[in-house]
Formats: C-alpha cells, sequence, structure tokens
C-alpha cells in the first residue's frame, strides 16, 4: 500500500546517512515532504536532488546540540510545507572513546549524552507545539535495544544516553495521548550503518561479539529500520503511544543463542 504517509511533512535528523538516510528515502516514496537535517551539506545537497527537489525536500545544516539550530529546523518544515506532522529525532553518535565506564572520560561522557540525548529533548520541545496546535502528530525517537538490556560491549554514555531517551519517549507519550501527539521509541538492534562498519574497521573481535548475541545471524539493514519507522509515523501505528518498539533480530528475547 503507497502513499501511507501522503500529504504530510517530516522532520529527520541524522538524514544523510544510516537509517536515517533510509528513513528519509522511504518517506518519500510514501508521499511525505521531508526537511533533512544533518552536518554533510555535500551529502545533504545531493540528496535533496536525488529525490526530486525542494518540492519534495529540504536540507538544513543544524547541529542538533544547538537549540537555536534545531528550533529553526523545524521552523523551515512549517514556513515551507506548512505544518510539522512527523519527527524522526534520530541523530546520534557512538564514538571509541565512549567505553567502559573505568576508561570513558567525562569529556566524552558529555559528548555523548548531548548529541544523543540533549538533541532529542531539543528536538521534541520544538516540534510539540506545530503538532499541538494541529492535533496531530507523530514523534519516533531512536533509542536502541541497549535501553532495555545490557550491551555486550561496554559503550557507558551512549547506553545511558539511549536509556534516556526511553524514558522520555514513554513520557511524552503518556503526557500527549490526547492531544493528538503520539511519542514511540524505535529501538533498533546492531544495524548494517556507517557507524558500525567503522566499529568492524577498528575493532573486529568488538563488532563480532555483537553478532553472535543475534538470534538471526545477521546485523539489520537500514531498509528494515526505515520500515518500522514508517510504520510508527503513519496512521497504521494509530493506537501506539509511550511504546518501546523493539527491531533487534530476537536479541531482547533470547536467554542463550545458539551458534
Amino acid at each position: 500500500m503507497a502513499g501511507r504517509i501522503e500529504g504530510r511533512t517530516a522532520v529527520v535528523t541524522g538524514g544523510c546517512s544510516g537509517i536515517g538516510l533510509a528513513t528519509v528515502r522511504r518517506f518519500v516514496e510514501e508521499g511525505a515532504r521531508v526537511v533533512i537535517g544533518d552536518i554533510d551539506d555535500a551529502a545533504g545537497e545531493a540528496l535533496v536532488t536525488e529525490l526530486g527537489g525542494a518540492d519534495v525536500a529540504t536540507y538544513v545544516h543544524v547541529d542538533v546540540t544547538s537549540k537555536d539550530e534545531v528550533d529553526a529546523l523545524f521552523r523551515t518544515a512549517k514556513d515551507t510545507y506548512g505544518s510539522v506532522d512527523i519527527a524522526f529525532n534520530n541523530a546520534g553518535i557512538s564514538p571509541p572513546e565512549d567505553d567502559s565506564i573505568l576508561d570513558t572520560d567525562l569529556d566524552a561522557w558529555r559528548r555523548v549524552q548531548e548529541v544523543n540525548l540533549t538533541s532529542v529533548y531539543l528536538c521534541c520541545k520544538a516540534a510539540l507545539p506545530y503538532m499541538l496546535e494541529q492535533k496531530r502528530g507523530s514523534i519516533i525517537n531512536t533509542a536502541s535495544f541497549v535501553a532495555v538490556m545490557g550491551a555486550a560491549t561496554s559503550q557507558i554514555s551512549y547506553s545511558a544516553s539511549k536509556g534516556g531517551v526511553l524514558s522520555m519517549s514513554r513520557e511524552l507519550g503518556v503526557q500527549f495521548a490526547r492531544e493528538g501527539v503520539r511519542v514511540n521509541a524505535l529501538c533498533p538492534g546492531p544495524v548494517n550503518t556507517p557507524l558500525l562498519k567503522e566499529l568492524f574497521a577498528s575493532d573486529a573481535e568488538r563488532a563480532a561479539r555483537r553478532l553472535v548475541h543475534v538470534p538471526m545471524g545477521r546485523f539489520a539493514e537500514p531498509e528494515e529500520m526505515a520500515n518500522a519507522v514508517l510504520f510508527l509515523a503513519s496512521d497504521e501505528s494509530s493506537f501506539m503511544t509511550a511504546n518501546t518498539f523493539l527491531v533487534d533480530g530476537g536479541i531482547s528475547g533470547a536467554y542463550v543463542t545458539p551458534l
């Protein structure tokens, strides 16, 4: 069924790579206009051209840790296309210096919290007034399977930040449920994205420890996550809010994973 979000306006942060890029393309396929927030200007402009130009997509350079820039991102969506119907708050980082709590210094901790958690707060804060005025909207925040279980490879600030995203999404989903705005947390398992490929390149053993815990025996593809985001953005999930939407290849359901 095509056109599931026909005529709606979506804002996607981290929209130039990985899950964000796959979601931008999927949203346009399903009839949405998309405002792409990222810091990769060359990729952003090329993506707008690929998608068909300004009638369907707009790129905005945005530092997601800056309130002014995040506010401008959502204002651009409203001013350009007339509404803010979907917010996929997806930007995030997973730097190698974020490791065991014994090895992760305070600067690394703070940087990950700013990009992964504070940015989601800022994006929700910016999107909600438009959605509340419209009496409709869907916010999807990217958390992680590590928000609900311990990670096989320690990333203390990343795990804590994603737990925060999950908790915030639940609270907002409950708070605004009767005002037409749904808020859900997408919790992916390991996904074949540039972040994961970088992990493979820098530490193959660490990456392999992740794969052994996936019952399906493989990592997800970004397009599989995009399909999950589309479901949460569309009316097909109209009775879902404050939800922990795990798309993890069975990790969270496994007690022992056979080799």
